[in-house]
């Protein structure tokens, strides 16, 4: 199994070259691990220790980066590594204040030892996935505590099946498993792994601080007015058609639409759909002219101001549904807006809670997300139940803070 685990290394790295003579995803995939080591050398000083956060990508660095930031202010002169697997993570975090941002390299034998060698780490923590088989090796041949925070498993994972002990081997050098539920922790304990603690989900403990205090935008105030507001975050082609129809049946309502994918070619694509009085973001706040325009929808040509926007807003709507899954949901309900997504969303259990508690609704065709919209354009209850359920659950670093900071693990 180990031979196939460095062929399949191997080959998805192969398969990324190829691609990256015409995606320019792919292509920044690999020119940022161009002499990747040279550049950790110029950086980093490897008599020091350092603290080594992982993450897959953004979406995993906002989830880890409470715990990140907690770290970096009860040990200020500490110095934080950061390492990337995806460009839609390195790309936009590369110039984040609190640490040196790197990508990972590719996971092989020579790599790791290369790697961790080069920043000295006296911990290392990984934010909900990604099992390295040699970087977890060597981390566990130096005796460097490895945690996993917020770490959620599922029974088809190939961890508990009969197949599985070779990943099964990569999770046993964690030191600590923080997870976000109970059936995390009990397919762990099946397979003899008792170092594990139900903490739950460190992006509660994100989100609830972003919408206490978020980043004033102006320039969407100005667009917003008086005016209620659907705020439609990480939206796809998919769920941009379903919600194109609904600017002029309710004329009275402001758009925002913020793609996951901001490329011309897609933003070109919204602006047909939405052509009756839209915007582009980066057009209305260049143009004062545009503001007596009184645009209705405005389409969010940028990255980095979702988690801001849900301020400004209503009620949310998320997209990936209609895709592999659903995006952040919690960033919006911790402004108190009720959400609405497509019909995939059955791996995140936090849609499964704001459905049940009436803060959700999923929906599959344009009746159904008319109906929910109607739902939620002015209800009260639904709105503080998405708050509180944020509130309620948020806590995860504290916990998690309370146990890496001590010399003994629990």
């Amino acid at each position: 199994m180990k031979l196939l685990y460095i062929i399949g290394i191997w080959g998805y790295t192969l398969l990324i070259r190829i691609f990256s003579l015409f995606n320019p995803k792919a292509k920044l995939f690999i020119n940022g691990r161009k002499n990747i080591f040279t550049l950790i050398a110029q950086k980093i000083n490897p008599a020091e220790k350092h603290i080594w956060f992982h993450f897959a990508s953004l979406g995993e660095f906002e989830q880890g980066r409470p715990v990140l930031e907690k770290l970096k202010a009860l040990y200020p002169a500490k110095k934080i590594i950061v390492t990337f697997f995806s460009p839609s993570g390195y790309e936009i975090r590369k110039n984040y204040a609190l640490a040196d941002v790197f990508y990972l390299p590719i996971d092989t034998a020579a790599n790791a030892k290369r790697f961790i060698a080069g920043i000295n780490p006296e911990m290392a923590i990984f934010t909900k996935y990604e099992f390295w088989h040699f970087y977890f090796k060597e981390l566990k041949e130096q005796s460097i505590p490895l945690y996993v925070i917020s770490g959620i498993f599922r029974e088809s994972q190939a961890f508990f099946k009969g197949y599985g002990g070779f990943y099964c081997n990569i999770l046993k050098s964690v030191t600590y498993f923080f997870v976000q539920n109970k059936e995390s922790e009990s397919l762990l304990k099946s397979i003899g792994l008792n170092n594990v603690t139900v903490s739950g989900d460190t992006r509660f403990d994100r989100v609830y601080e972003n919408a206490q205090s978020p980043k004033q935008l102006g320039i969407i105030e100005s667009f917003t007015g008086s005016a209620p507001t659907l705020v439609c975050g990480s939206t796809w082609p998919e769920d941009e058609r379903i919600l194109s129809d609904l600017p002029q049946k309710y004329p009275n309502w402001k758009f925002i639409i913020a793609p996951h994918e901001i490329h011309e070619s897609h933003i070109e694509s919204i602006e047909k759909q939405f052509s009756v009085n839209s915007v582009r973001f980066s057009v209305f706040s260049a143009d004062p002219k545009a503001l007596n325009a009184k645009p209705q929808t405005l389409i969010i040509d940028n990255i980095g101001m979702l988690s801001s926007l849900y301020q400004y807003g209503k009620v949310a709507y998320i997209g990936g549904g209609f895709g592999t899954g659903i995006h952040n949901t919690l960033e919006a309900a911790a402004f108190g807006l009720p959400v609405i997504f497509g019909p995939k969303y059955d791996k995140f259990q936090e849609a499964k809670d704001l459905i049940a508690i009436g803060a959700a609704k999923s929906i599959s065709s344009t009746v159904e997300l008319i109906d929910a919209f109607n739902a939620f354009s002015n209800n009260q209850h639904a709105a503080d139940a998405a708050r509180k359920y944020v509130e309620d659950k948020k806590g995860a670093t504290d916990q998690i803070i309370s146990v890496i900071t001590k010399s003994d693990q629990p």
